[in-house]
This record gives structure tokens, C-alpha cells and sequence, in this order.
């Protein structure tokens, strides 16, 4: 998705090196090429590998690889801080959604350096990776066969996975902003990225000098309860919107009722389908039940543009077409897998989420009455009874007091994190602004002008004086009221 090119590529890396001073002899720089997954275009870079002990406190031996890449700014003569991108998950490469999204990240490069770190466990940075099982994904499980399985993962794990925690991954970015020189750092961070981004902050306020957190996790919160519950809300939205919508409702007059209808046949009972394949477009027997159609709606909902498509696969499912939803569930699975090492996932979920949970706090009722149900909770349950729990800072889970520059994105119809959230996180911020996109899901930085606003944020390192009308004209795509597109 890169649509710029680098032109005079040693002039800017030279130029780039003297403002952020020469390179530590520990990370040489080399010409390379990022992508954002296998099939997509590439981008120049500069790569390099940087190790690190894989216990920071010495108790236990061991060394790992980051990966490091550098894009160069734009500018001959670019500001001394570069951007620090950190992708969701947990377990996302941050150099492959950097290359997703870089065309989002440009106006920030005109002045600033690109500084990309796969997050130890993620890409190519010691990758915490076992063989993917969307059965146990999906809650297609019995709590046996998931521990089974989950034991079967630690047994392929190159690496003690107690050493992928946030609080170990922080140490990591302070390490190669030492090694490159750079005096401070501007962090971005997405989803779990915000979690990460908040602690650095915390962790080294020194090395910090703006904040911009997309699809914000507070850190006092721990996420699993309320996925279910919050999915459930951002459908209710969807559908609601569309009953708003003259149009949609007279094409979809009985979507909430389809909607129930299928999750409550798909709750007794799965169906064989036959879809093809997304890659091949072979044909394919599917099993699609209740947990296939969790996932398929589940990241439709994420994106606005994909939320268009929602009435209409919900109306023909409520038909008895599932193969549209059936090949969106393909194509998800085979995402996911590609972009997430589950190995790093279950490292930080079972040492800063899950041994949090509060069970007189969370909501069964909620949750059971959720077309996702209680699944997810239950897998995770089961994951991490065996899973080894890393080490985590002392004052991880207290939300972050500083009086650093913070910026704070959100979208009101997010499925996972919404705006309330964002909110929590706010609770000690002394200098930040919270920005929220109408009718838009969870990640920002690529909606409207928020390219824009967030370059202007990191320029000016002043949260109260963004000016951010622009965002009442931000595009939500229209609902698909056919597989022609949305009506002219």
C-alpha cells in the first residue's frame, strides 16, 4: 500500500544519520526492502538486527535478534526524533503494518525519520510462533483439547516465553533508540500498540516527547471480559444506522431479526458449506457455526468500509446464503495467521490480562446474550491455566500520570475499544486531547484528516491546538445494498 518512492536515498540517510548522530557500533544500517505480508509491494529501507539478552535481568542466559528498519524522512534536513510506529495484536509485526499503512504516516516522514521495531516474538524478531488451530480460535474446542493444544504450542517454542511481556518489549525500544542515537522518540502506537506506547512513556519519559495512541487500551483495564459485550454494541450500532438510513432499511427491513435468526440456528447447529478458497478459488468444504460467523462479523465490524458490507451478508445469511460470510471467515483466518504470532499473543495476555480478571465483575448475562457469547473468555481461560506468566513492572497496570504531549484517537462504533476507554486512559494525562471519528471503527490514523492532524500534533508537540473540525467531514463509506456497491 506504499504509494511514494525514495528518491535520493544516500543524501537522505546521510543527512538523517547527522541529525540523529552516528549509528552505535552494536546496529550497522543496510539497504533492505519491507512489505506488509507475503504478495504485497515493497518499500526501501535501511535494516539491521540488534541483540538483546532475552532475560534483561541476567537470570537467565540467552540472546535474541530484533529486526530494525529505518525510513528515511523526506526532508534533507529532518528533525532529530523519529516516528516509532507499534502494531496491535498483541503479536503483529510492527514493519509489516507500517508498509500496510505508510501512505497514513507520510506527512509525519516529510520531517521525520520512519523507525520500525518488530516487537520481540513479532516478524522477524525472535518469532514466538506455533502451528495455528482456528478450531481452538474460534471456540470449536472442549477445554481439554485446548490446553492439549496449548501445551503443544509451548513444546514448539524457540524461546522461554515468559520474556515477552510489555514490560521486557520497553526495554527493548529504549535499547535501539540508544544504539541509532536519537535523543527522544515520537510514539504511535495502535491497539495493543497504545498499551505499549503508554508504558514506554512511563517507563522512560526521558526518551519520550509525544504520545499518539489509536484504538486505546487503558492500561488499568484487562481485555477479555468485554470484547464479547462491546462487539455486541458496535453490531447494535451498525444495524441501527443502517435502520436510520432510508435506503438500507427499505432494501433490509428486517435486518435485526435476520440477525438474531442466524446467530440463535448457527448456536444449534453448524453447517457444511462450500466456498472457494481466497487464494485459489478452489472449492473448499466449510464448517460454519457460531464461532465462524463470531470471527467473520467480529472483523467486518473493525473498519468502516467493511461495516458497509454487514446488512448485506447478514440478509443473505438470514436467506440461507452463508458462503458470503463463509469466504469473509476464510479470509480472516488466513489473515490472522499470516500477520499474528500467537506465541507473543498468549505471552502478554496471560501475564498482564487474564491472572486480572475479576470474576464478580464481569458481565455472564452480557456476554451470553452477545452474538459472540462467552467463547473467546473461556478459550482464553483455558490458554492461559497453563501458559507461564512473565514478569510485569511493578506500577504496569496504574494508568499513566505524566504531563507528556498525548494525543488519543478513537471511533465511536469500535468494536473493541470504544471511545470510554480512551477516556480511562486520560484519567492523569495533564496535556492531552481525545479526538473521536463518528461512525468510524477501531484504528484512526488512516480515517479523514487525521494523517494530517497527527503530523501537525507531532510538529507542534501541542495537543490543545489542533484544530480538528475536519473530522466531521471524514468519509464512512455507504452501505452495500447489493454485491454492486452502495446505491449512486
Amino acid at each position: 500500500m506504499f504509494r511514494f518512492t525514495i528518491t535520493l536515498l544516500a543524501t537522505l540517510l546521510a543527512t538523517s544519520a547527522a541529525n540523529a548522530q552516528e549509528p552505535g557500533p552494536q546496529l550497522e544500517l543496510k539497504d533492505c526492502r519491507i512489505n506488509a505480508g507475503p504478495g504485497t509491494s515493497s518499500m526501501k529501507a535501511r535494516c539491521g538486527t540488534l541483540l538483546r539478552p532475552l532475560d534483561p535481568s541476567g537470570a537467565v542466559p540467552g540472546e535474541i535478534e530484533l529486526r530494525i528498519a529505518v525510513v528515511p524522512a523526506l526532508n534533507l534536513t529532518p528533525e532529530p526524533d523519529p516516528l516509532v510506529p507499534i502494531a496491535g495484536g498483541p503479536g503483529q509485526s510492527s514493519v509489516q503494518f507500517y508498509a500496510g499503512y505508510s501512505w497514513a504516516f507520510e506527512d509525519v516522514r516529510r520531517n521525520r525519520d520512519i523507525l520500525l521495531i518488530d516487537q520481540r516474538g513479532t516478524g522477524e524478531s525472535a518469532t514466538m510462533d506455533c502451528e495455528f488451530d482456528d478450531s481452538v480460535a474460534d471456540g470449536e474446542y472442549s477445554i481439554e483439547q485446548t490446553i492439549e493444544y496449548t501445551e503443544r504450542c509451548l513444546a514448539e517454542l524457540p524461546y522461554d516465553p515468559r520474556f515477552f511481556t510489555t514490560s521486557v518489549a520497553v526495554t527493548d525500544i529504549e535499547a535501539v533508540r540508544e544504539a541509532l542515537g536519537y535523543p527522544s522518540l515520537n510514539l504511535y502506537g495502535i491497539s495493543y500498540g497504545t498499551r505499549v506506547a503508554q508504558h514506554f512513556a512511563r517507563r522512560y519519559p526521558d526518551s519520550t516527547r509525544t504520545v499518539v495512541i489509536d484504538g486505546v487500551v487503558p492500561p488499568q483495564l484487562s481485555l477479555g471480559p468485554e470484547i464479547a459485550t462491546e462487539s455486541q454494541k458496535a453490531i447494535d450500532k451498525i444495524l441501527a444506522r443502517c435502520v436510520a438510513e432510508e435506503s438500507c432499511h427499505e432494501r433490509f427491513p428486517d435486518l435485526r431479526e435476520s440477525f438474531a435468526r442466524v446467530v440463535a440456528d448457527l448456536r444449534a447447529v453448524g453447517v457444511e458449506i462450500t466456498v472457494p478458497h481466497p487464494s485459489t478459488g478452489r472449492p473448499e468444504k466449510v464448517l460454519f457455526g457460531i464461532g465462524e460467523f463470531s470471527a467473520a462479523v467480529r472483523l467486518l465490524a473493525y473498519h468502516p468500509h467493511s461495516m458497509a458490507l454487514i446488512p448485506l451478508l447478514i440478509d443473505e445469511a438470514g436467506k440461507g446464503n452463508l458462503v458470503p460470510l463463509g469466504s469473509q471467515y476464510m479470509m480472516t483466518m488466513i489473515a490472522m495467521m499470516d500477520a499474528l504470532s500467537l506465541g507473543m499473543h498468549n505471552a502478554v495476555m496471560c501475564a498482564e490480562d487474564v491472572p486480572f480478571y475479576d470474576p464478580s465483575t464481569i458481565d455472564y448475562d452480557g456476554l451470553e446474550a452477545s452474538y459472540m457469547g462467552t467463547l473467546q473468555l473461556e478459550a482464553l481461560d483455558a490458554i492461559c491455566s497453563v501458559w507461564p506468566a512473565g514478569p510485569i513492572d511493578e506500577n504496569f497496570k496504574a494508568p499513566l500520570a505524566t504531563n507528556l504531549p498525548v494525543l488519543l484517537l478513537s471511533g465511536d462504533a469500535d468494536p473493541i475499544t470504544p471511545p470510554r476507554y480512551a477516556d480511562m486512559a486520560m484519567i492523569d494525562l495533564e496535556n492531552a486531547t481525545h479526538l473521536i471519528g463518528k461512525d468510524q471503527g477501531h484504528g484512526q490514523v488512516s480515517v479523514g484528516c487525521n494523517p494530517r492532524l497527527v503530523a501537525d500534533f507531532i510538529d507542534s508537540a501541542d495537543p490543545a491546538g489542533l484544530d480538528a473540525s475536519c473530522l466531521e467531514r471524514s468519509f464512512v463509506m455507504p452501505f452495500f445494498l447489493d454485491f454492486s456497491g452502495p446505491k449512486p
